[in-house]
């Protein structure tokens, strides 16, 4: 696609950032033995939206998260993460605050979810997903009363006293989903967050995310191989070719919301996507 691949404004929160990538290719290191991972991608995320990568291993995915992060600089292309409006630059400046009230929802800046929880193993459960509320100021009352809340809606409410290395795999990393949203961002980035977890873990986390991103209203850019996963949580699926990676095609979601995973309408749509991502892989291969 040559032409800024849009996602469809179904839902906006002036305060949460968008996302605009245009003309981006990455390449790492030099000469013959340079790799290219992403090739002329251009893609617009409206503010609000959540969107979803799927393609095959190797296509780039988290190397679109990274320079989306600011972790990584693009070869050729811009890479824009805008507010666009003067109430998110007051929130970013940390204006409008009243002392003790409840911190803002819908912020502007990053927080992102990686395949491993990197939970801080010297601090409680409770004490991580504090940390980025004790970075911003908030008070010790109001940042506990926010962790345990947040643990309670990613269902470890009683294990705030343990250690990370006292968990499971997957209850680190849904300590770790709680950590993210304490940050408050405005822009939610997420690499493979539920593929440790299992069918029936994982379903629901993707209600809970789900409703926290109604409540809040962040923009989320959220990587999967689980083409279901993708069709069940994005307002957009966003396609990348095998390597290097390119948007092979666009998938608004109109399903209506909630959404079951097992549903016949998510089957459907995953299934067309599930084509055409067979299809590039059988072009990559040959």
């Amino acid at each position: 696609m040559t032409d800024t691949a849009p996602v469809p404004t179904r839902r906006a929160n002036p305060r949460a950032p968008s996302v605009t990538l245009s003309g981006v290719s990455k390449r790492h290191g030099t000469g013959d033995a340079a790799v290219v991972a992403l090739q002329d991608i251009s893609l617009a995320v409206a503010p609000g939206q959540f969107v979803c990568l799927v393609g095959a291993s190797g296509c780039g995915k988290t190397t679109l998260l990274n320079l989306v992060a600011g972790l990584d600089r693009p070869s050729v292309g811009t890479v824009d993460v805008a507010t666009g409006t003067e109430d998110a630059e007051e929130l970013a400046a940390g204006g409008d605050r009243p002392p003790g009230s409840a911190p803002q929802t819908g912020g502007t800046g990053t927080a992102m979810l990686f395949q491993d929880s990197a939970l801080f193993p010297w601090l409680t459960v409770a004490a991580n997903v504090e940390l980025p509320l004790r970075l911003r100021g908030v008070g010790r009352a109001e940042r506990r009363a926010v962790a345990d809340d947040l643990l309670e809606r990613v269902h470890l409410g009683g294990f705030g006293p343990k250690r990370p290395h006292e968990l499971s795999g997957g209850m680190r990393q849904r300590a770790a989903l709680a950590r993210a949203l304490a940050q408050d961002a405005g822009l939610l980035l997420m690499d493979e967050p539920f593929g440790a977890l299992d069918a029936i873990t994982r379903d629901l986390l993707h209600d809970e995310l789900e409703s926290l991103w109604t409540d809040r209203g962040f923009t989320a850019l959220f990587v999967t191989h689980n083409v279901r996963e993708a069709a069940r949580l994005g307002d957009t699926i966003v396609l990348l070719t095998s390597r290097p990676g390119r948007v092979a095609a666009v998938y608004p979601v109109e399903l209506p919301r909630p959404r079951r995973i097992d549903s016949p309408e998510i089957a459907g749509l995953a299934a067309t996507v599930t084509d055409q991502l067979r299809a590039e892989v059988g072009r990559h291969g040959h």
